[in-house]
């Protein structure tokens, strides 16, 4: 014992003092949660150093406002970077990933709100016509990353006035400095109109998903002109979509009190930890940890339930 302090305290302080830092910041956390009083938004805090997110979409829009590091993302056939100050905005149905640019990985804060709540708002403080949305990924400006910090902050001190106020003027900014009209999802081709189909059938069946020589026969195409058709329509192959849609699902069943257990397999999954592996890498944090917080959150501030996203469940 005496041997091993001696040697430790021959190692220089500033070498004890980075290896320190280097240990906080290994601390991977996220707290994914909702505030009544702000209906159709969820919200997020986390920090991640090695969690790397596979590639997805979310129903919602992305707002996430980098607190410090780097997070890089690929998103539009290309990686981009967002660093302290700068925020990453995804629109919905939109593919991208997730990982740190930097070793000591990335912190951010982020709100999610529903095409709808960013519709209204549009409407409200814009002149855009159809579907409103981003027209960049990436936009430095740290006025706004402070807005969406200061959401949050309200949310957790259960200050539904500041909360909702901040909200509308964040995104009434964002669309002013990088807004723009997303264009029309209707399949316009014989392969989209195929896509479509075959997700359609993958939504169906879902639990038991057929083969893709079998989809692709029962639509009257080949399997890689099926997976040609579906990747361009939807930015990922059937399976990568179907594992996407397999946890967007059980998001919804968890909502509602469904033990994750039972949703793994109602959705399609062969059990419990396989519904684990996939929902942490595609929402941030495991499903028990998902449904306690947003099962658990109500008009008041709630600190309880934070957990590090290493933790099982």
């Amino acid at each position: 014992m005496a041997g091993t302090a001696g040697r430790q305290d021959d190692r220089p302080p500033r070498d004890r003092a980075d290896r320190a830092v280097r240990t906080v910041r290994a601390v991977e956390r996220a707290r994914h949660w909702r505030y009544e009083e702000l209906p159709g938004v969820d919200l997020l805090r986390a920090r991640y150093v090695h969690k790397t997110f596979v590639r997805h979409t979310h129903e919602n829009f992305v707002i996430a406002a980098i607190a410090d590091g780097v997070e890089v993302f690929h998103h539009g056939g290309s990686d981009v970077s967002a660093g302290a100050g700068a925020l990453a905005l995804v629109n919905p149905d939109t593919p991208h990933t997730g990982r740190a640019g930097v070793p000591e990985g990335w912190r951010y804060g982020a709100v999610y709100p529903a095409p709808e709540v960013v519709a209204a708002i549009a409407a409200e403080t814009s002149t855009l016509r159809g579907t409103p949305g981003f027209v960049g990924p990436v936009l430095d400006d740290p006025a706004t990353a402070r807005l969406v910090h200061e959401v949050l902050r309200a949310a957790e001190e259960g200050n539904a006035l500041a909360a909702d106020t901040l909200l509308r003027a964040a995104v009434t900014r964002l669309l002013r400095l990088n807004g723009g009209t997303l264009p029309e999802r209707r399949p316009r081709t014989a392969g989209a109109r195929i896509a479509a189909r075959a997700r359609a059938v993958l939504e169906e069946r879902m639990a038991e998903p057929p083969t893709l020589e079998r989809l692709a026969t029962d639509l009257g195409t080949s399997p890689f002109a099926l997976l040609r058709a579906f990747r361009d329509s939807y930015g990922m192959p059937p399976h990568a979509w179907l594992t996407d849609a397999r946890v967007r699902r059980a998001r919804l069943l968890l909502d509602t009190g469904t033990r994750p257990a039972e949703a793994a397999v109602a959705v399609g999954f062969t059990d419990q930890p396989h519904l684990n592996r996939h929902f942490a890498r595609i929402v941030g944090v495991p499903p028990g940890a998902y449904q306690r917080e947003r099962n658990g959150v109500h008009g008041r501030a709630n600190t309880q339930g934070r957990k590090n996203v290493q933790d099982s469940d």
